[in-house]
């Protein structure tokens, strides 16, 4: 199992049919830091013609900016016990690209 601490909080994905969900979670007292997911209304603003990548992305973006603010720069990456490709990559990597280190 993964886990994270207050130094390197988890970064989890949880991917259903039709909507992702990432969350930024520090295991040392458990909560929740932050948060993103598809149903939030500033994505579904823009995605109203995306695909599924695309909106993974536009969470990964989010949740990269997020924790930008909060002043993190790591975190260690659960996926969920999904495989490492599709939607779940694209979180990851549009994480990375907002300078979040995984």
């Amino acid at each position: 199992m993964v886990s994270g601490t207050s130094d390197r909080p988890r970064l989890s994905v949880f991917r259903s049919l039709n909507h992702i969900y990432a969350q930024i979670i520090d295991d040392g007292i458990g909560h929740t830091i932050s948060a993103s997911s598809t149903l939030d209304s500033n994505i579904r603003s823009k995605a109203k013609n995306l695909n599924k990548m695309e909106m993974a992305s536009l969470v990964g973006k989010q949740i990269g900016e997020q924790s930008k603010k909060l002043g993190i720069k790591r975190v260690v990456f659960d996926r969920g016990g999904h495989k490492y490709h599709g939607r779940v990559k694209a979180v990851a990597e549009a994480v990375r690209e907002t300078g979040l280190e995984l």
